[in-house]
């Protein structure tokens, strides 16, 4: 029971780890301080909705679709090199006077953005869907799978969370255009990053 739960925690914890699409987005919404807690909320109960799915459903889901795992990594590929790109060109014009002015968006809005990097980003699925759902089949008994997955769903909460409340540390450091051109910058390489690596599994 314990190995499963930290199992769960630890592989979900490292998935979403690493700067994505969502995670860029949530932690400027942090470092502008408007509706962070909604913002955590919606990207934790998200996530947490795939990983259930994907921890009880992943075996059925690739037996009736056995091309689903390709589809989702070309999906991916194409949704993180297009939204580095977005970020490399929004580094380069330097277009981020509301972000500077510290002019928040409108609650539909932001939700709009994060609804497009969480659901219809195909990398979102291949962590969840596939990946956690792959690793919750080694458990055959009922009450470890439950473990394993509610561990994956609270180590969700507790980065996203930390990771929205925490931005806030960094904010001081965000009052220069140059500052964020440089996070826009990372974000792009390592979205490129993680694109190649899903070339290569391909």
């Amino acid at each position: 029971m314990i190995s499963a739960g930290l199992t769960g925690f630890f592989t979900s914890l490292s998935l979403i780890l690493a700067i994505g699409a969502q995670n860029s987005m949530l932690l400027r919404q942090g470092l502008a301080g408007h509706h962070v807690f909604w913002a955590c909320v919606f990207c934790s109960v998200s996530d947490s909705i795939l990983i259930v799915l994907g921890v009880a459903g992943f075996n059925l889901a690739i037996e009736q679709y056995p091309l689903l795992p390709i589809i989702l990594t070309i999906g991916g590929i194409v949704f993180l090199i297009t939204y580095g790109s977005r970020r490399l060109w929004t580094a380069y014009k330097g277009h981020y006077n509301a972000e500077l002015s510290g002019q928040p968006k409108s609650f539909i809005a932001l939700f709009a953005s994060l609804f497009i990097v969480t659901w219809l980003n195909p990398h979102v699925y291949l962590d969840t869907l596939i990946l956690l759902g792959s690793i919750s089949v080694q458990y055959d008994n009922m009450s470890e799978k439950i473990i394993f997955g509610a561990s994956a769903v609270s180590a969700s909460f507790i980065f996203f969370f930390c990771l929205g409340y925490g931005a806030r540390i960094l904010a001081p450091y965000f009052q220069s255009v140059n500052f964020w051109k440089v996070l826009d910058i990372v974000i792009a390489f390592i979205m490129y990053l993680i694109a190649i690596g899903l070339i290569k599994s391909l």
